[in-house]
């Protein structure tokens, strides 16, 4: 099996989306090991590309990018926790502090340069907006305030008002730079973008709002092999719980796939793969490691054959429910990935 990703579109979705925050710089969300397709690959190929802020969750994902890119231009967005003190200072990369406690630790580390994230209206992560901010924040080394929208994706009255909650805030709050849109929120406009955005999904082929639709490439294709061809008479059925029984002789494929590999049960009756423009459904139920599908219309393919999953992430949500987020980080380790640039 294998993920064929496409370098030259991860580039061209940054540049579009860079292009669309306006004055502010696009930076890039690669936590969750680059959402599933690989940081390091990710972080050189944005790189490359003129990104210059990435923003990964945890402090292991900061050293995962040793080497790679200046680490006091990695954000590692959940902050200190007790007993991060060494491994924070030994990263190099920023801390993003989002309570009074992590603002404490690290002015009990010797402090430095930090950012800083505001709750406004999320209620996740960030010191409170209607607290006292400023307060917390008075004399820390802050390049990047924060925040972080949780509507978005949606036409919500909530959008506007943590907009307004942030410009309320960062007026007390003295930093280098001031950030709240992610990949949906750059379509939301020049109002929301501040001196830097945090794109994630986007990047990654992912489309959270219609606006972006025209805009952005896909970046992955999962390929896999052929394991048998065999030939279904009428009323055999496949696959667990016998979900689908053929209605005629067919000629079907078991292929190298299951939701192990990320290719979720959601998708049983509901998928398919292509194979040289031709649409191949998927049959019954996806299983741990196989899924079958009907090759009738393909009487060249045989087994060790390559085939494509017919798997487009915003019509993938729309089939299964299952948010394009979940598809690209909750893609298996058994890939190969094949960058081509």
């Amino acid at each position: 099996m294998r993920l064929v990703l496409d370098g030259g579109a991860l580039a061209a979705n940054w540049r579009a989306l860079d292009g669309l925050s306006g004055r502010a710089a696009a930076g890039a969300a690669v936590k969750a090991d680059g959402y599933g397709l690989g940081a390091r690959e990710v972080v050189a190929r944005l790189a490359a590309a003129g990104c210059r802020d990435f923003f990964v969750a945890h402090w292991a994902e900061a050293q995962a990018l040793a080497g790679l890119v200046d680490p006091a231009r990695i954000a590692v967005l959940h902050g200190i926790a007790p007993g991060e003190e060494a491994v924070a200072l030994a990263a190099g990369a920023v801390p993003v502090l989002n309570s009074a406690q992590q603002i404490a630790r690290w002015r009990a580390m010797g402090g430095g340069t930090c950012h800083v994230m505001i709750d406004t209206g999320m209620s996740r992560l960030g010191l409170d907006w209607r607290d006292d901010v400023a307060g917390h924040c008075a004399g820390l080394d802050i390049d990047l305030c924060l925040s972080h929208l949780a509507s978005a994706d949606e036409d919500s009255a909530q959008n506007g008002a943590q907009r307004l909650r942030f410009d309320q805030v960062r007026t007390g709050v003295t930093a280098r730079r001031y950030s709240l849109a992610n990949s949906a929120g750059i379509s939301l406009g020049h109002g929301y973008h501040f001196d830097c955005t945090r794109p994630g999904l986007a990047l990654y082929g992912g489309v959270p709002v219609a606006a972006l639709a025209d805009v952005i490439q896909p970046v992955m294709r999962i390929e896999t092999r052929v394991l048998q061809v065999r030939k279904v008479q009428a009323g055999d059925s496949v696959g667990y719980g016998a979900t689908f029984t053929a209605s005629h002789e067919m000629r079907t494929a078991t292929l190298s796939l299951g939701y192990a590999d990320g290719f979720k049960r959601a998708l049983s009756s509901l998928g398919g793969f292509v194979k040289d423009g031709i649409r191949l459904p998927l049959l019954g139920r996806v299983s741990m490691d196989l899924t079958c599908i009907d090759i009738s219309a393909a009487p060249d393919l045989g087994e060790g054959d390559w085939i494509s999953a017919d798997l487009v992430l915003p019509q993938a949500e729309a089939a299964t429910g299952i948010s394009q987020y979940e598809w690209l980080t909750q893609i298996g380790r058994r890939f190969d990935r094949v960058w081509v640039d």
